[in-house]
């Protein structure tokens, strides 16, 4: 249930995409909203806008806005309130926005600092050793660690390696990419939940449903909307009920079905095709190729190695006085050390915790964040495919109950095809099973076919008490009032 400030607005947003009159019922049909938040919401919507108000024979009302959607609320309170709600959205925009930069800067950026200190450690080195050809420098010269050995070795190599791309090429890709930030952000948390709105799309087209089917529905036809087994949808249902004026009835067959008779009064009369129940989408790890999150490990990589090289050396050896100490100490330590020395008297704090415990900190989070996130993921994608082939093959089942195949009820896309197909066929026909017992029989080919036979006689049920029900007094009718006269 959304808060009331969010339902105004969507109410509001709702009216603004429609010119025609509009009731509660068509209002409540495009936003999913209960119809006893509408009914609350939408008088302060007309208030606001100033609509024009029309009663028909039925009694509902009908809302019109001919003069726009500018407010009427004028004065500092109300134009506060709206400029501070602009403001908190912007706001909000920018401080996600600074948030993957900074995310951005602390793995490129560190990578960079921990290359280009690198680099100008080995070019000092350099330097030191051709200034001491005689062979009296052994001496006076600092100790080379294993991990400056390697260093150069890489470094070398990279320097030495010939070119041989195409920089078009290059070029074009680099137009095709998304903002950097956008893409390391993308490899930490994803691309959010895409089934966010799912329940709300999912609202809207079973109203729309029980609305071009004469205001009823059957359970049966509601579990394919939510791929819910009869207990869940029995229980949910009723939910369904409370939100939207929904009561139980039972017809001269015995069959149970729910009338929601409130949804039927809008004026909207053009039909709907969106009568299908909307599938879940799966979650996608990151949107960004294979390559780049190749490259992004890679990158955090070499700052993980960096920061811990960086943190261990800054215990070890920490604070260097003597020459004594410089020469027993790491190269690329030491060179840090004096250039840190000659900006702040305690360069080893800086060493600790600014090249160590934070590049540490922060590349164990970039690789153990998107670990967990893919675990679960994972474990979601699967409930959301067996949801989504459950809800499908409900459809398939009520759209025609007798001589039903497994393999017919399972289609060909991923996000209907968990791990185990055979089970979770077996599981749409034990769940439907729970509300109509099926007839079984093979064919010559080993072949099971199913016979909802109860359910074929629930469905004639249900379409005989469609036909029967008498609409007269669901409809609008002729304007009796109007505020405009």
């Amino acid at each position: 249930m959304p808060k009331a400030s969010e339902a105004y607005e969507k109410i509001v947003l709702s009216l603004k995409k429609r010119k025609s009159a509009v009731t509660t019922a068509d209002v409540c049909s495009a936003t999913a909203l209960p119809l006893s938040t509408v009914r609350e919401l939408l008088p302060k919507a007309a208030d606001e806008y100033q609509a024009h108000l029309q009663v028909t024979q039925s009694g509902e009302i009908l809302y019109t806005f001919p003069s726009g959607f500018k407010s009427r609320y004028r004065g500092f309170k109300a134009v506060f309130g709206r400029v501070f709600k602009k403001s908190a959205a912007v706001i909000r925009k920018i401080l996600v926005f600074l948030f993957k930069v900074w995310t951005m800067v602390m793995l490129i950026g560190y990578f960079i600092f921990f290359l280009l200190l690198a680099i100008a450690s080995v070019l000092l080195s350099i330097a030191a050793r051709s200034s001491d050809k005689g062979g009296s420098g052994s001496s006076g010269s600092f100790s080379f660690g294993l991990f400056d050995l390697l260093f150069r070795v890489w470094f070398f190599t990279e320097i030495t390696r010939p070119n041989n791309y195409d920089y078009r090429c290059v070029k074009r890709e680099k137009r095709e990419k998304r903002p950097m930030h956008k893409a390391v952000f993308s490899f930490i948390f994803g691309e959010g939940d895409p089934n966010k709105t799912w329940e709300e799309q999912k609202n809207k087209a079973l109203i729309t449903y029980i609305q071009e089917n004469r205001g009823v529905i059957s359970l049966a036809e509601y579990m394919a909307f939510t791929g819910e087994n009869s207990l869940e949808a029995e229980e949910t249902i009723l939910s369904f009920c409370s939100k939207f004026s929904g009561s139980p009835e039972v017809t001269e067959e015995g069959t149970i079905v729910y009338c929601f008779s409130d949804l039927l009064l809008k004026s909207d009369s053009k039909k709907s095709n969106e009568l299908l129940p909307p599938i879940k989408r799966l979650k996608r790890f990151s949107v960004n190729t294979k390559k780049m999150n190749v490259a992004f490990i890679l990158i955090n990589a070499v700052n993980l190695i960096f920061g811990t090289y960086f943190l261990f050396n800054s215990y070890t050896a920490g604070h260097l006085i003597t020459e004594l100490q410089y020469q027993a100490a790491s190269y690329l330590y030491a060179f840090t050390h004096v250039l840190l020395g000659i900006i702040t008297p305690d360069p080893v704090s800086i060493i600790r915790v600014v090249l160590g415990v934070i590049p540490v900190l922060f590349s164990v989070l970039f690789w153990l964040i998107p670990a967990v996130r893919a675990c679960t993921e994972k474990k979601e994608n699967e409930e959301t495919k067996l949801s989504n082939l459950k809800q499908f093959g409900f459809s398939r089942i009520w759209a025609s109950p007798l001589a039903v195949k497994i393999n017919n009820l399972i289609p060909k896309i991923e996000e209907c095809r968990p791990k185990n197909l055979s089970d979770a066929g077996d599981r749409i026909i034990k769940d439907i099973g729970a509300i109509s017992g099926p007839e079984i029989e093979k064919t010559e080919n080993e072949e099971i076919i199913y016979s909802f036979k109860e359910l074929s006689k629930e469905k004639q049920a249900l379409e005989k008490y469609r036909n029967s029900r008498d609409l007269s007094g669901l409809q609008l009718g002729t304007t009796v009032f109007d505020t405009e006269e």
